[in-house]
């Protein structure tokens, strides 16, 4: 293989950190879709790697999502957030009914450390994986999440979600976002779903559901 052939199949950390935002921003949507936070009328098709997914047309939540998930693919690329949860609570109760945590380990971190500093950071700049085999990964987790409404209990009440984010003490918080404690449902149950790599983020996939 040439020199060429081989660094098209590199992907960078940058690209690393945009392909979890597109996974996190197909999965966010297709959670609120599936599980009917909002009238199904509020979303449109959308084709992408190679399958549809279902996008809220309401501005909103568009500009939210992409404030959130934005700021979110800045700490990717500088390894500073380690969790996001999209939390799914009751309206009327303020009950937490459902919660999907999105997990992230940096691979490199966890590869074997040799050589100096210098190589290991340009060595972890630049994954070892072809766009093509992350996509075809990443349409299987969505699937999965398609099929989770054969297994979740049914949202029978005015739902609203937000999204945490897990980060590193010193990544710097943007001043519009509040500090809060982490969540927890009584009577759990748990599922987790596949896993993608990009061979520089490692991304699990867990729902957790109140048991009834």
């Amino acid at each position: 293989m040439t020199a060429t052939q081989q660094k098209t199949k590199c992907i960078t950390l940058k690209g690393s950190a945009e392909l979890v935002k597109q996974y996190l921003t197909y999965g966010i949507n297709s959670i609120l879709y599936q599980r009917g936070i909002y009238p199904p009328e509020t979303f449109e098709p959308l084709e992408r790697f190679g399958i549809f997914f279902l996008m809220s047309v309401d501005d909103k939540i568009k500009t939210f999502l992409e404030t959130v998930l934005g700021q979110v693919q800045e700490w990717l690329e500088q390894k500073k957030v380690h969790k996001i949860t999209l939390v799914i609570t009751n309206v009327n109760t303020k009950e937490v009914l459902e919660k999907w945590d999105f997990k992230v380990d940096y691979e490199d971190e966890t590869a074997n450390g040799t050589g100096n500093k210098e190589e290991h950071a340009i060595m972890s700049d630049v994954g070892n994986k072809d766009i093509a085999t992350i996509q075809k990964e990443i349409r299987e987790v969505i699937r999965q999440i398609t099929g989770t409404v054969s297994f979740l209990p049914l949202l029978d009440c005015p739902c609203s979600f937000d999204i945490l984010t897990y980060t590193v003490p010193d990544c710097g918080i943007p001043k519009e976002w509040d500090e809060t404690q982490p969540v927890f449902i009584a009577n759990s149950q748990e599922v987790q779903l596949r896993s993608f790599s990009t061979s520089l983020h490692k991304m699990d996939t867990i729902v957790s559901y109140k048991n009834t």
